[in-house]
């Protein structure tokens, strides 16, 4: 999917405050950078976990969004984040989702936060729930 469509989508959301800009969506890979700001920061001017998470959180769910069937919608069920390292203020972290599980019921997505020196930062798991949409 044209990932200007995706940012046209997201717009208005916690998505957008954030500052995710999506670069690659399909229905295996979505890659998106996020620049570390002052507004989502700790104290200590390094990123903060629930930023990484909001970030991850939001990758996976835009690749569940692309794998579902028609009259479909998801929500995030679980999520689980182990932290590696921190961003600094000023740098730009990546973030690679990809599917581990593309179930009927439930889609799991793993995301890599990443420096830009290529360090890991994060990984999250989160499982996606599908829910066909009521009629």
């Amino acid at each position: 999917m044209d990932p200007a469509l995706i940012q046209e989508r997201i717009k208005g959301t916690l998505a957008e405050h954030l500052g995710i800009v999506v670069t690659e969506a399909s229905r295996e890979r979505v890659v998106a950078t996020l620049d570390v700001r002052p507004q989502l920061c700790t104290h200590g001017k390094t990123l903060h976990g629930g930023s990484i998470m909001a970030f991850a959180d939001t990758l996976g769910a835009i690749g569940t969004v692309l794998n579902l069937p028609a009259d479909h919608r998801t929500t995030t069920i679980e999520s689980k984040t182990n932290f590696f390292g921190a961003a600094a203020l000023g740098t730009r972290v990546t973030g690679e989702s990809t599917p581990l599980h593309r179930g009927r019921t439930t889609m799991v997505w793993q995301t890599r936060i990443s420096a830009e020196s290529g360090k890991l930062l994060a990984m999250v798991t989160q499982t996606q729930m599908v829910i066909p949409v009521a009629s």
